[in-house]
């Protein structure tokens, strides 16, 4: 998508040096997506003690062991 912008120097300039991207488009890129990212983190933050979730990890990597030997037995079988 196209857009002409108006942005002040001085804070174009700023963003180009935190960021390290070299173009203009990059850095804007680059903005938007750690501001989006950061917003979301806000938000799933916000409902720490409102919802209960249920760790399952050990669960998981159980079955992924369990996978992993299935399927380097059925190696080990042909």
């Amino acid at each position: 998508m196209r857009a002409t912008l108006n942005i002040p120097d001085d804070l174009m300039s700023q963003l180009l040096q935190i960021t390290g991207e070299k173009s203009k488009t990059k850095a804007l890129i680059t903005a938007m997506q750690e501001f989006i990212r950061q917003k979301k983190i806000k938000e799933l933050l916000e409902l720490r003690g409102k919802i209960q979730i249920e760790d399952v990890t050990e669960e998981l990597e159980k079955l992924e062991l369990e996978e992993m030997k299935k399927d380097d037995q059925r190696w080990r079988d042909r």
